[in-house]
């Protein structure tokens, strides 16, 4: 098992991709605080892992709250005794608007769970970090809308913003050994399109070139994989990379 006895936090855990990196992980071994707005959903994840190797325990918060992202790590240290890694992979779309379309509370919306809330967690996570002595390991979950043009201007700057945020990490705690590492997913068979609701056609009309170049869209395996691999030992000496996995679709 490639995570025996690691305390790792997931959020977003209780649908997609979150859902899926928590499956794999309790199954490889890991002790995980699972990290979701629903309760119920939560509550059928932990009762489908209860006989897993790893250790399931769920937390129902909302990471766009200091207080929530600050809890989800103290829990971990409280039921593991430490933590190692922290993966955000909560997040949200806008609705395709342009910037001349925008609206404050779409930002505010998207903002609080795609940017303040890894601020938060990865500034709590570090700050325990440092206590250990011992590193750390943050994954963040960007997406290819960071560099391509593939959704409204709020979520493209959001994870743009996610990109900063890891390689800044990456960057000025390497002495420390914590590392820090984004997943930069493509098309990927979730819930987050539905999720969005009625696009702004204005918006979306001006991507769907951008749109039409995706190839056949990923499956949340994809990322639970991917992510496995970084939390591993094996991915020891990746550091501060942005990793896309989108099927080539931002090689051209």
């Amino acid at each position: 098992m490639k995570l025996e006895n690691k305390s790792i936090v997931v959020t977003g855990a209780s649908a997609g991709m979150g859902k899926h990196i928590v499956e794999l992980f309790v199954k490889e071994g890991a002790n995980v605080v699972a990290v979701a707005r629903r309760a119920e959903r939560l509550a059928d994840l932990a009762e489908s892992l209860k006989d897993a190797p790893g250790k399931l325990v769920v937390f129902t918060g909302d990471v766009s709250k200091r207080e929530d992202n600050e809890a989800m790590i103290d829990l971990a240290v409280k039921e593991f005794g430490k933590l190692d890694v922290l993966v955000n992979n909560a997040g949200v779309m806008d609705d395709m608007a342009t910037i001349a379309n925008a609206t404050d509370e779409k930002y505010d919306y998207v903002m609080g769970i795609n940017v303040y809330g890894p601020l938060c967690a990865m500034r709590k996570a570090c700050q325990v970090f440092l206590e250990q002595g011992n590193g750390g390991n943050i994954i963040n979950v960007s997406s290819v809308g960071a560099s391509h043009q593939a959704a409204g201007a709020v979520y493209c700057a959001s994870k743009a913003a996610v990109n900063a945020y890891t390689r800044h990490t990456a960057y000025v705690y390497m002495k420390e050994g914590i590392r820090c590492n984004a997943i930069a997913p493509g098309g990927i068979a979730t819930e987050i399109g539905t999720a969005m609701g009625m696009p702004n056609m204005d918006g979306y009309g001006r991507v769907k070139p951008v749109q039409a170049l995706a190839p056949a869209p990923g499956q949340t395996a994809d990322i639970a994989n991917t992510a496995l691999f970084l939390a591993s030992d094996d991915s020891a000496y990746i550091n501060g990379v942005i990793l896309p996995v989108d099927g080539g679709w931002t090689s051209f």
